[in-house]
């Protein structure tokens, strides 16, 4: 357990396209005034992720067998097992295409051959590392990728000396209205990924077999608490290395010159270098979503959760080609990925409430069940979403 580096893979995770893109359009649209809510996903993301890891070390299992067991009514756990297939299942279908499609925007940067033959390549390598079945080998590349995304945004920040006092003033006035909403929802939604929540479980449940529970959750928490830290780190510099090339300026962020945030540091370097970060963003999500769903799937259907097995590879495989097919396509890219964070938001308070059920039966992990501290805290997690949620619901009926 002492090198496992789950934590690093939820920060892979969530760090794709939609959290570049999400960041940079908040970043360009509003400045710093919506820097409160992704304070707030990096705090939420530590509360549930911390609890998934307790999940999976102390019961063995993920979460999705874990929330499928906690009823013994045979027609309710078909009902959750159905939801959960669907909204992760079917769900991370969806995410793949804006993966893949962020990734292969990224690669066409430098080499111009049409987003639709490098989302099939990039489909393709996908295939290849999960096929392999190696965790060791997926969690090294993952790292790596993650590494690159960290260095092009924080050398652009640490060279462009961006007006602190400036970020501070708006990031002590938030902002919060009808007009902000969807985009402090796919903040929130792109931050605190529901995928995830399963993902993690399931890693640190295989990774952690034959180890001692009380270390292995501190080694865990520690890590994860580091590692998504850093995600949030890397979204902030985002944010604000678009807020100082579009905030308040005449000319509007879109799809073809998002790169642009990073052109006073790195001059005509820009475009290729936001195309790296890009690029590297999109093949980590390309990579965990599939992945993601696997977990989630055969753990709801009571099936072998096996990375070599046949229904654990045909799950991940047909989100994989329906991602490649949907990204051939070549829809807007923007749009898309900024409207499925913001219904990612919406779906996390049904997934948090099933993790905050299960994370207090003393059957299910024992000890390691949560304290009234991190009840209390996740509490205020799934009551603010439910809140902005139902506002932005009464918004659009209104």
């Amino acid at each position: 357990m002492k090198n496992d580096k789950s934590g690093y893979i939820i920060a892979a995770a969530f760090i794709g396209p939609g959290t570049v893109t999400t960041a940079s359009l908040a970043g360009a649209n509003f400045g710093f005034h919506l820097a409160w809510a992704l304070l707030f996903s990096i705090f939420a993301t530590i509360v549930l992720q911390d609890m998934t890891a307790r999940l999976g070390i102390a019961s063995g299992q993920g979460l999705a067998s874990a929330m499928k067991n906690m009823v013994d009514i045979p027609w309710l756990k078909g009902l959750l097992a159905a939801l959960i297939v669907s909204a992760i299942g079917i769900g991370n279908a969806a995410y793949e295409s804006g993966n893949l499609t962020g990734a292969a925007i990224g690669l066409n940067a430098f080499v111009d051959t049409g987003v639709a033959s490098w989302a099939a390549l990039l489909g393709v390598i996908t295939i290849a590392l999960l096929w392999s079945g190696s965790y060791k080998l997926i969690e090294r590349v993952l790292v790596l990728l993650v590494f690159i995304m960290a260095s092009v945004f924080v050398i652009a920040l640490l060279v462009a000396k961006p007006d602190l006092s400036t970020m501070f003033s708006q990031l002590v006035t938030p902002t919060l209205s009808t007009s902000t909403l969807t985009t402090v929802l796919a903040l929130i939604g792109t931050t605190i990924v529901p995928y995830n929540l399963f993902l993690h479980a399931s890693l640190v449940a295989q990774s952690s077999k034959n180890s001692d529970k009380h270390s292995a959750i501190s080694v865990c928490r520690s890590q994860s608490a580091k590692a998504i830290g850093i995600g949030g780190l890397i979204t902030l510099v985002i944010m604000a290395t678009a807020m100082m090339a579009f905030f308040n300026q005449a000319v509007s962020i879109d799809s073809s010159n998002m790169g642009e945030q990073l052109r006073p540091v790195l001059g005509d370097f820009a475009q290729y270098f936001f195309a790296l970060g890009l690029f590297a963003a999109g093949l980590t999500s390309s990579i965990t979503a599939p992945l993601a769903a696997s977990y989630a799937v055969t753990g709801a259907l009571g099936l072998s959760d096996d990375m070599k097995s046949g229904v654990f590879r045909a799950v991940w495989l047909v989100i994989v080609l329906i991602g490649v097919t949907v990204a051939a396509m070549g829809f807007k890219p923007l749009p898309a990925i900024l409207f499925a964070q913001a219904t990612n938001a919406l779906l996390l308070p049904v997934i948090a409430i099933g993790l905050l059920v299960v994370m207090n039966k003393t059957s299910v992990v024992g000890m390691f069940k949560n304290s009234w501290k991190s009840n209390l805290a996740g509490g205020v997690v799934v009551c603010t979403v439910v809140g902005l949620g139902g506002y932005k619901l009464i918004g659009l009926v209104g």
